[in-house]
């Protein structure tokens, strides 16, 4: 049986993803700060194992991948989007607290997964990176700096876990209906979104992908966004 850490695993996105891996015949470990949502999904699937952690929590976090054992793939997703201001307007322990969770976190989740798939001989991390890699929204500037950060490290990781087998890849989603984007709609009802299950669906794609293949950036998005085009 195939097996993936999901970290941001109670709500969104991770949720999603984790419950069509589950559905699949995966074994998931799911990673967040909220134990009692993880135990409730770990109750309904014999398959799932809870890891309640922090993942800006170096020590929990080890501890978590060790009670995991075998980890095949690693979907590197929790994050946070901050404040929603022009960065004179930022408090910089709001920033720390985005660049904690989004930048540091993830390096935390990649350098355990990195180190479990050189011992194991081999796996794949997938990075949850954002449409604000590439086209950021106005007053984010907190939440597309992590991001633009997180296509380094995906780069990076590609590069080092060729040696090792190690597979890397950056899924960029766009209005997917998570949490962050529900308060953004609250903004904006005008805003195009999709279903959180496409992205779930495109991260099951690049994880099933054989060890000679790799899906190296994969954009989903709501169709009518933005995103392309001119005014």
């Amino acid at each position: 049986m195939n097996s993936i850490i999901i970290t941001g695993a109670s709500s969104g996105i991770g949720r999603a993803t984790a419950e069509l891996f589950l559905e699949n015949n995966w074994r998931v470990g799911l990673i967040a700060r909220r134990a009692e949502m993880l135990e409730e999904m770990a109750t309904a699937h014999s398959h799932a194992v809870a890891l309640p952690a922090d993942v800006t929590d170096a020590q929990a976090m080890a501890e978590a991948f060790k009670a995991f054992g075998q980890v095949d793939v690693l979907f590197n997703n929790a994050g946070i989007f901050g404040p929603s201001a022009p960065i004179d307007e930022i408090v910089l322990d709001d920033w720390q607290q985005v660049l904690s969770v989004n930048l540091h976190g993830m390096f935390i989740a990649a350098q355990l997964a990195f180190k479990h798939m050189r011992k194991q001989g081999g796996g794949r991390i997938i990075n949850n990176g954002s449409l604000s890699a590439h086209a950021p929204r106005p007053g984010s500037v907190c939440y597309t700096t992590t991001k633009h950060a997180i296509t380094g490290l995906t780069k990076s990781l590609s590069l080092d876990g060729r040696p090792f087998n190690i597979a890397c890849g950056q899924i960029d989603i766009g209005n997917a209906e998570s949490q962050i984007v529900a308060e953004l709609k609250k903004q904006n009802p005008q805003m195009d979104t999709m279903d959180v299950k496409h992205a779930a669906a495109s991260v099951l794609h690049m994880a099933a992908m054989p060890a000679q293949a790799n899906v190296q950036f994969l954009t989903v998005m709501a169709t009518k966004m933005p995103f392309v085009g001119r005014g």
